[in-house]
């Protein structure tokens, strides 16, 4: 990452005022680390990072555009996708060392890519959430049925519980796999583009619903978003990402600069107090 104007590899982590890791209930919340980091799928690398870092208990935004490799170094923390080499630890435990079973108590992971027969009904998919808490053969048990009622509530699902998949809506879809991520239960959550497919009330209320899970359970959240304004918003952290670098990282007021959006997105903009971005022209 020697070309990245700003590295966050020789800092201390950022200190965002009314963060959660600056309160109590953030005690347990884990730090997720990933460190020389060589990422792909065939030959060519798709992400290159010497340092990665999504603090306890704290809302880290990935932003890019289209191809910088967002989606990918997201994969590979979440322990998705074997980074060629450098490694990925949770609270200091390599997550490639971790039984499934194992990392997903304390890890979520909702991807862009999610499929599931048409006939299962929202209750039922948000119910299979709770698998990492269910010995084999198990039935749900008292905490399982009311972490899932918690889940489909907090996703704003409750209307169409008995639904099934394919009678909804692609943004309806999103928001019942969400609440099935919601159902896990995780100290960590990492979202790859949640608010695709909705409109603006309801990404508003997703991210209104993560900002929730961070403020008032200590949950670290790792979201990636298109719309920098949103994660300037929201986040306590951003990782803007250029050709699979990290280009800047860091609070949202620091980040989010005019030479950023020229440089990183190709955009001509003002940016305000806030930080509130007023976009002009693409360069």
């Amino acid at each position: 990452m020697s070309d990245a104007r700003h590295s966050p590899e020789r800092e201390e982590l950022p200190e965002t005022e009314g963060s959660v890791a600056e309160s109590d209930t953030a005690t347990d919340a884990p730090t997720l680390v990933g460190t020389d980091l060589t990422i792909g799928y065939d030959t060519e690398p798709i992400v290159e990072c010497d340092h990665v870092v999504l603090p306890a208990g704290e809302v880290t935004a990935l932003v890019g555009p289209n191809g910088s490799g967002k989606s990918t170094l997201l994969k590979a923390l979440s322990g998705q996708l074997a980074p060629w080499t450098g490694q990925v630890e949770l609270d200091g435990e390599n997550v490639y060392g971790m039984g499934k079973k194992a990392l997903a108590r304390r890890l979520a992971l909702l991807s862009q890519e999610h499929d599931s027969p048409s006939t299962t009904t929202v209750e039922a998919l948000v119910q299979y959430g709770r698998y990492p808490h269910r010995g084999f053969l198990e039935g749900l048990s008292a905490d399982d049925l009311a972490a899932v009622d918690r889940a489909i509530e907090l996703a704003g699902v409750e209307q169409f519980r008995h639904s099934e998949l394919g009678e909804l809506s692609g943004g309806q879809k999103q928001l019942a796999w969400i609440a099935m991520t919601l159902a896990q239960d995780p100290d960590l959550l990492l979202l790859d583009e949640p608010t695709t497919f909705l409109d603006l009330q309801h990404q508003l209320g997703v991210l209104e619903t993560v900002r929730t899970l961070n403020r008032e359970r200590g949950v670290t959240v790792g979201i990636v978003l298109h719309d920098i304004a949103q994660a300037a918003r929201y986040a306590d952290n951003i990782i803007a990402l250029q050709d699979g670098t990290p280009y800047d990282w860091g609070p949202p007021a620091d980040v989010v600069t005019e030479e950023l959006l020229a440089a990183v997105f190709g955009v001509d903009a003002t940016v305000r107090e806030g930080p509130e971005i007023v976009p002009h022209r693409p360069l």
